[in-house]
């Protein structure tokens, strides 16, 4: 995750606590009197001014500078009176519950983990503090064990590199849902594809999105996570 994502997702969190109705607002507040301006910066179409995440984390103490910069720590302090972060999704946007008294535990929302975590994460071998890992509570995603960043272009314009998708572990026996998409931790790496019916029953077939990616068959014998997708919280 690039510093831009990570101000943008530090934008949305102010949001989501009220200091600001909006992205503009926030502009405002940092001194931008023209919405193009902070727009552009936030696009990456100018470059980011110095003091820009100063500027930023003064407007509520709770915003962890570090995390900004050098993704340390989690983009709020973990304090009692702070709310937990709320993110839009692709299927009910700007959906916003309320956190109760028990959700200011450190274990409550869904944790956003390293792609290279995702095997040791499922089989529970991971603990997920030997990480310091974003938790995040989305509503619409309810029942998902983890939250994973995508990378390439191989599934385009389904998910873009950047965006984080919530996944729900699956036993290695699974039933696939053919052309369903996929989390799948093999001798390749951590694959996040769609998954075909293939030529027999050992096999899958990998389908990315992208047309410009070949297909090819998978022996389910090198699978050794599986995760389904169940949404995606996709950056600005």
């Amino acid at each position: 995750m690039t510093e831009l994502q990570r101000i943008k997702i530090a934008v949305k969190t102010l949001i989501s606590l009220g200091i600001a109705k909006n992205q503009e607002e926030i502009g405002l507040l940092m001194g931008y009197k023209n919405k193009s301006s902070f727009s552009q910066v936030l696009n990456g179409k100018v470059p980011l001014p110095a003091d820009f995440v100063n500027r930023l984390c003064k407007l509520d103490r709770r915003l962890v500078k570090m995390w900004i910069v050098n993704e340390i720590g989690n983009v709020l302090r973990n304090e009692e009176d702070s709310k937990q972060v709320y993110i839009e999704n692709n299927i009910h946007p700007n959906k916003i519950i309320e956190p109760k008294e028990e959700d200011h535990k450190k274990d409550i929302g869904i944790p956003l983990i390293p792609v290279e975590a995702m095997a040791g994460f499922a089989s529970g071998d991971v603990q997920v503090m030997e990480y310091d890992t974003e938790r995040f509570i989305v509503p619409t995603f309810k029942g998902s064990d983890y939250l994973i960043g995508v990378r390439g272009s191989s599934m385009y314009p389904k998910y873009n590199s950047g965006d984080i998708v919530a996944c729900k572990h699956l036993p290695l026996d699974t039933f696939f849902q053919w052309n369903k998409v996929y989390v799948l931790d093999t001798e390749q790496g951590v694959l996040i594809k769609r998954v075909c019916k293939a030529t027999d029953e050992d096999h899958i077939l990998i389908v990315s999105d992208n047309k410009s990616y070949d297909p090819f068959e998978l022996h389910r014998q090198d699978i050794r996570s599986i995760a389904i997708v169940m949404g995606v919280i996709r950056l600005e």
